[in-house]
């Protein structure tokens, strides 16, 4: 049995990720010196992550509704 969650949980974490990641990011890169490559290389770990979690429908994101969906035709 695989975890998937709802279209509405799935946006809700998806944006709580994504902000608390932003924010740990920028405390630990204001605290501690760190180089540019350094932080993009961070930054994309992060987004792989999140990319992978929606790649194995662990999360369905439905962007809050503000990207339509084209919904296959059932035409025979």
């Amino acid at each position: 049995m695989k975890l998937r969650l709802n279209p509405l949980v799935s946006d809700i974490v998806i944006l709580v990720y994504i902000l608390t990641t932003l924010f740990l990011r920028f405390k630990f890169e204001n605290e501690n010196p760190v180089s540019t490559m350094n932080s993009v290389v961070i930054g994309l770990c992060f987004i792989v992550i999140l990319w992978v979690l929606i790649k194995l429908k662990v999360l369905n994101p439905n962007w809050f509704g503000l990207i339509k969906t084209k919904k296959p035709s059932h035409d025979l």
